[in-house]
């Protein structure tokens, strides 16, 4: 006779079920992200009282990601020097325009990665300030020797981080209509993103059927995942952090824009790609790769933010958050590939398995 698990299991793999899905916590874990505004808004002012020559995000793996989509957020729309370091190269290699008045703002799940708790320590020797997210209370950098600005807070590294890039660039005279932006994204963004996940469900649920069944036939044939712009972080954590790390998946992950620099000329008919547009400046170079891949490739996919409606936030704004789409779609990819490949997406083989 089937236990309750195996019928559970089986009924799972015959349709889409918003599975692991919990829409009050959606909306509730978005919302609280958001009226964090006025705390970071007041950190800001400090620090832009202060003064500073150069903002600093800085991370390791899936927080690295995060400070490159900030990066490019403001790159082309702020005069202010903002930069994006990984944290074990500046531990190692150092960076000569890091000063005594610089500012690092950084994220930890948590808030004990050793990279992390050693940059920190780096920064302050050198005389910087740390401004960090960390979401779990009563961690190493959570302590007083290891933070000048904190907010402790679970979770949306990446739209506290735009938060923050937002403050700055209004604060510098280039966001005029901040207050208008911001009233969109309190009144409509935690919605629209939940209905992301809902709206995505059925489509991500064959995604990864389909995926699953290549994985098993291929297991050594990596997957290969392109991006641009805030997309690329998007694309580099999703690979990275929850393929391979999460799901013990072979994946590489390139730029649009290096795409015609090499990993052109290694995609044929049944090469597995995914390739994620977005709606920020860069899309023109994901428009391209997707002009290209129909003509050598049988076996690709295009994930399209555009797709969505996203009700309440005007056009110009939908690029700005269009990885927080991204991340939607890609969440119920995830929970359905869980569930095909029978692989619980916590547990790790060795990563903070042992010493190493």
């Amino acid at each position: 006779m089937e236990d309750k698990f195996t019928a559970i299991v089986a009924a799972d793999d015959l349709c889409p079920c918003l599975r692991g899905f919990d829409e009050g916590e959606a909306l509730a874990s978005v919302n609280g992200a958001l009226a964090l505004r006025p705390k970071i808004e007041g950190i800001v002012d400090q620090i832009w009282a202060d003064g500073f020559d150069g903002i600093w995000f800085m991370g390791i793996g899936g927080t690295w990601a995060s400070c490159l989509q900030a990066e490019v957020h403001m790159r082309g729309k702020s005069r202010l020097p903002v930069f994006a370091e990984n944290a074990a190269e500046f531990l190692t290699t150092g960076n000569r325009r890091f000063t005594e008045k610089s500012v690092v703002v950084l994220s930890s799940v948590s808030g004990n990665t050793k990279e992390m708790v050693a940059l920190v320590d780096r920064v302050h020797e050198i005389g910087g300030k740390v401004f960090s997210f960390i979401d779990t209370p009563g961690s190493i950098l959570t302590q007083a020797d290891k933070q000048d600005y904190l907010i402790v807070a679970e979770k949306n590294e990446q739209l506290k981080f735009f938060m923050v890039c937002n403050y700055l660039m209004y604060k510098n005279g280039e966001f005029p209509d901040y207050a208008a932006y911001n009233a969109e994204m309190e009144a409509s963004l935690a919605r629209d993103l939940v209905d992301v996940e809902i709206l995505s469900d059925a489509w991500a649920f064959e995604y990864a059927r389909k995926k699953a069944a290549e994985i098993q036939a291929r297991p050594d044939l990596p997957h290969y995942f392109i991006g641009s712009g805030n997309q690329y972080g998007a694309t580099y954590s999703y690979g990275m952090c929850y393929w391979e790390e999460q799901l013990w998946i072979r994946t590489k992950s390139v730029s649009c824009q290096e795409f015609f620099h090499g990993m052109q000329e290694i995609i044929v008919r049944d090469t597995p790609v995914t390739l994620f547009m977005g709606e920020d400046e860069q899309r023109p170079l994901a428009e391209r790769v997707a002009r290209f891949l129909p003509r050598v490739c049988g076996n690709y996919t295009i994930i399209d933010t555009k797709q969505f409606a996203l009700p309440g936030i005007s056009p110009q704004y939908r690029g700005t958050i269009s990885h927080l789409v991204m991340h939607g779609v890609n969440n119920r990819v995830n929970a359905y590939l869980e569930l095909f490949l029978r692989h619980p997406m916590s547990i790790r083989r060795y990563y903070r398995q042992f010493d190493y």
